[in-house]
């Protein structure tokens, strides 16, 4: 699972869903994944943020350059915008880099997110975080 910002933010803010979205995975033999551009846009340092700076060390934290990658990240997410008609730079990253690992993403953000997913040929699955309610 690829986890977007506001996700690392409800962490910080010590909702407990996060942690059964982290025992699940656990229990499943799963790593829990994000980029570091989705932890520039949380961090910003200090002791109000050990909770959260404990959590990002056991996730697998995804730099914007792929060395296994023959084309240049920026350019794949530059054409991913506009694919998209979007422009939110660290979503497309997440967005891709999900793809890349065939893993889903759980973002906040599914509105954001999903036409970037679309914009792909078999986009990764958008998931609703907080869980949204069946009606």
């Amino acid at each position: 699972m690829m986890l977007d910002a506001g996700f690392l933010i409800a962490v910080e803010q010590h909702d407990h869903r996060t942690q059964a979205v982290k025992l699940s995975a656990q229990r499943r033999g799963k790593k829990l994944h994000t980029t570091g551009l989705v932890v520039a846009q949380v961090w910003r340092g200090g002791a109000n943020q050990a909770r959260l700076s404990s959590f990002i060390k056991t996730l697998v934290v995804h730099p914007f350059h792929d060395p296994n990658d023959s084309k240049q990240p920026a350019y794949r997410v530059g054409e991913l915008l506009a694919a998209s008609s979007t422009k939110d730079v660290v979503d497309a990253h997440l967005v891709l880099t999900a793809d890349r690992l065939f893993l889903d993403v759980l973002t906040g953000d599914p509105d954001d997110l999903s036409p970037l997913a679309n914009a792909l040929p078999n986009g990764p699955t958008i998931k609703a975080w907080p869980p949204r309610k069946a009606r």
